[in-house]
């Protein structure tokens, strides 16, 4: 004889069990926004199909490129033997928060570069924008503070000390940028700050690699970039909210 309760119960139970993997899934499901994202005023700058939302540094459209929409990741091919071209969003930004995911294949190294300016004049996103470090733990430099993943690229050691995750898992990063202050975090701590219109960043510049580039650092708004660098590396879940 069927015990009536004791269905009930595991029925409940599994209505239960399906809304909750329901949800899970809608807010772990890669290059979509949940409800609650959308309220918020977040934006996709990667669908998982296209590249509809970036080209390549100067418009080099017509230039033979190692970015790719591969199983839903933006990817750059190691192998690709195409002159190398950063990714560069079609929009500037000056006050957000970007969110993305990305992992490098062994001993990888790429960055995104932050209020790039395109000009003709201009031949890198690097000549003008300051770097977000993105590094393989296994990379030669990793013994290097100012390289280390969520770095201020050669300005900053890491503020709090962060590893990346196992080569297959996805690491998580935010850049946050209002009238110029900017904060990089790295898997959920926070791993850089700066004032770029500090009297300490101009110092910096100053007396770094950079100070050759008349353009760089000097700007609070701009364009991101996605570096194109020797080794594999792959991006998702790149949202942006405008603050």
């Amino acid at each position: 004889m069927i015990n009536l309760n004791l269905f009930k119960k595991i029925a409940v139970a599994a209505c239960i069990s399906c809304l909750f993997y329901s949800c899970n899934k809608e807010a772990s499901a890669p290059n979509t926004l949940t409800e609650e994202e959308q309220k918020e005023g977040w934006q996709l700058l990667f669908d998982g199909t296209t590249l509809n939302n970036w080209h390549t540094y100067n418009n080099e459209k017509k230039a033979p490129t190692a970015w790719l929409v591969r199983n839903g990741t933006i990817y750059c091919d190691p192998n690709n033997e195409s002159q190398k071209y950063d990714l560069v969003s079609n929009t500037d930004y000056k006050n957000y928060e970007f969110k993305f995911e990305w992992k490098l294949e062994k001993e990888g190294n790429s960055g995104v570069f932050v209020n790039v300016q395109e000009q003709p004049d201009i031949n890198a996103t690097y000549h003008s924008g300051p770097e977000y470090q993105l590094l393989a733990d296994s990379h030669p430099d990793f013994d290097k503070p100012l390289k280390r993943a969520g770095c201020l690229y050669t300005f900053l050691p890491q503020q709090n000390f962060v590893s990346t995750k196992a080569k297959d898992d996805w690491n998580q990063s935010s850049i946050v940028q209002k009238d110029g202050k900017i904060t990089f975090y790295l898997n959920g701590k926070v791993t850089a700050e700066m004032d770029f219109n500090s009297q300490k960043w101009k110092d910096l510049v100053k007396h770094s690699t950079f100070k050759d580039f008349p353009e760089f650092g000097q700007h609070v708004s701009g364009k991101l970039a996605l570096q194109d660098w020797s080794r594999g590396v792959s991006f998702r879940n790149l949202k942006i909210k405008q603050l």
